[in-house]
């Protein structure tokens, strides 16, 4: 699957998301799943997962046999915008593009990084 963007309107929903479990969940991560349509990320999905302000975990055994997974997006509530050691970890079991948004939680601070952390340039589109 060759993802080519991500939906504008998605986007911002997942970062308002984002800001919210921060506000409301005193600064803890949120994560969520990925899902792409003719090569552009246009859906996400909630699973349970578990949350705290360093982490987030999902639970696998409800992810969805579903060939549309792209990866996967979650916040950094510390403002760093790259993978951890635990995130590389994660990337590889749950598709190919991941997601880290972090505060001000705006359309500029998030970045793209394929499933062994390497960035990747992400199109937001209409």
């Amino acid at each position: 699957m060759k993802i080519r963007g991500i939906a504008r309107d998605l986007l911002q929903a997942l970062l308002e998301s984002a800001r919210a479990m921060d506000e409301e969940g005193d600064g803890r991560e949120f994560v969520a799943v990925l899902r792409e349509e003719d090569g552009v990320i246009r859906e996400f999905l909630f699973l349970p997962f578990t949350s705290t302000e360093s982490s987030a975990s999902l639970r696998y055994d409800l992810m969805p046999l579903d060939p549309h997974v792209a990866g996967s997006a979650h916040s950094h509530p510390t403002g760093a915008l790259r993978p951890s050691d635990a995130d590389l970890r994660f990337f590889p079991a749950i598709g190919r593009y991941h997601l880290i948004l972090g505060p001000p939680f705006a359309e500029t601070s998030w970045r793209c990084f394929t499933s062994d952390g390497q960035p990747f340039n992400l199109e937001v589109v209409e």
